[in-house]
């Protein structure tokens, strides 16, 4: 396989290569942003309605990786919107997935970064600051673990605890 290769293959495509190395989930989320696939080492956080920890972490440089942020399944608020996402795209992070909602939509599927989440609403949540980082995240029934590595695509959400596209 190419560097590359996973910018090239499917989900579906790695999941006949590598069916040992890899779980794969239909996907709960909705997409929202410009980059429907993405893939990259996987970052976690809690943040029941907060967008602080959210906004603190895209302004950490990304380097290539998802951010997997479980702001408990509210409906009430929006945790993302086209702020953070800008803030997320320029230090280089691959994408977002929310156990939450968005707001901004049409500026979200503008920017060139990968965001799932439950819903949208308008109403932004809250900047308190307050969640835990690295914390074993399930969404769904998918256990997202930090370091471990997700893949995402129209066919779902594949997760590895090795980097499936450097092998």
């Amino acid at each position: 396989m190419e560097a590359d290769s996973a910018a090239v293959l499917s989900t579906s495509d790695l999941a006949d290569s590598r069916p040992d190395d890899v779980e794969g989930y239909a996907s709960p989320f909705r997409s929202y942003g410009g980059r429907r696939a993405f893939h990259g080492p996987i970052a976690t956080v809690t943040c029941f309605e907060d967008a602080g920890p959210i906004r603190d972490y895209l302004s950490e440089p990304g380097r290539g990786r998802v951010l997997v942020a479980d702001a408990g399944g509210s409906r009430r608020v929006a945790v993302l919107g086209d702020r953070m996402a800008q803030l997320g795209v320029g230090n280089g992070w691959a994408g977002v997935i929310l156990n939450g909602n968005v707001r901004d939509c049409d500026t979200l599927a503008a920017l060139d970064v990968g965001v799932l989440a439950l819903g949208a609403v308008p109403v932004r949540g809250g900047l308190y600051g307050q969640g835990e980082r690295d914390a074993d995240v399930v969404i769904a029934g998918i256990s997202f673990r930090a370091g471990g590595y997700v893949y995402v695509d129209a066919d779902g959400l594949l997760l590895s605890h090795a980097a499936l596209h450097e092998q």
